[in-house]
């Protein structure tokens, strides 16, 4: 029986040191190929470029923003590049986040807020979730896919604290993570009757990448693993809602590290 590859997308990469990264060079070394839909062209070819110098198969597909046409767009390109293979993972990783005085809060940031944390990620799961509904189950030589897990695909949106718990200057950022939770829950209601499964999951506390390592300036902060949220951990965790089967499935996980006050 020949291997079939199936596809994992993953939408938000950054500067490809965080979750969004980590999480597609897993799913690469798994025996996924790699949709990488993001803005910033140069650090999508740069990752992209990488997983697949490490024997993997990855793509990028660069957005100006994060509209339902571009990424309508981006789907069809992925779709194009790869028809034989099946999409059985997908990720919403994409964000953006102002934390201000409300009364300092500009109409355009609560836009823009809106617009990426809840509208793409409705344009993307309604992408993910129209090729996961035209699927067969997954069989057991897909990937790593184990033979009882009767799904058809996984969608996971990466959540924050901001998504269960306002805070001092959050106002902007919770209000639209509590409306990406919210979405999370009700597709999961919805589409695990078609055994899809839909996972959101909360990060509680600071992950470290080059940007919070340059902003922290704090080596040993860096060096303590039970401080600060790892990428590459996170990764494993989503790797594992990919690889539940039916009879025991996770809606919404809360990773932080050991230390941090929750």
């Amino acid at each position: 029986m020949s291997l079939v590859r199936p596809l994992f997308v993953v939408a938000g990469i950054g500067n490809g040191t965080g979750t969004g990264a980590a999480t597609a060079r897993l799913f690469a070394k798994s025996g996924y190929r790699v949709a990488l839909i993001s803005r910033g062209p140069e650090y999508l070819d740069k990752l992209a470029a990488e997983i697949n110098q490490a024997g993997g198969e990855a793509a990028a597909f660069p957005l100006q923003n994060y509209t339902t046409a571009s990424i309508k767009s981006a789907f069809a390109s992925l779709k194009s590049r790869w028809p034989s293979s099946p999409l059985r993972v997908a990720v919403f990783n994409a964000g953006y986040g102002v934390w201000k005085p409300f009364l300092d809060i500009t109409e355009d940031e609560v836009r823009e807020s809106i617009d990426t944390n809840i509208l793409a990620a409705f344009a993307f799961a309604r992408e993910a979730l129209l090729e996961f509904t035209k699927l067969e189950l997954e069989t057991a030589n897909e990937g790593g896919v184990a033979g009882n897990a009767r799904k058809r695909g996984t969608l996971i949106f990466t959540g924050a604290t901001a998504s269960i718990r306002g805070n001092v200057l959050t106002s902007a950022f919770s209000a639209s993570k509590f409306g990406i939770r919210a979405l999370s829950q009700s597709l999961a209601k919805e589409f695990a009757k078609k055994n899809i499964h839909v996972a959101h999951s909360i990060i509680d506390g600071t992950i470290i990448t080059e940007r919070t390592k340059s902003q922290r300036n704090n080596p040993s902060w860096e060096a303590d693993q039970d401080v600060r949220l790892d990428p590459d951990s996170i990764a494993k965790s989503y790797l594992h809602l990919v690889e539940q089967d039916s009879s025991a499935w996770t809606w919404e996980i809360d990773l932080r590290p050991a230390h941090e006050k929750w």
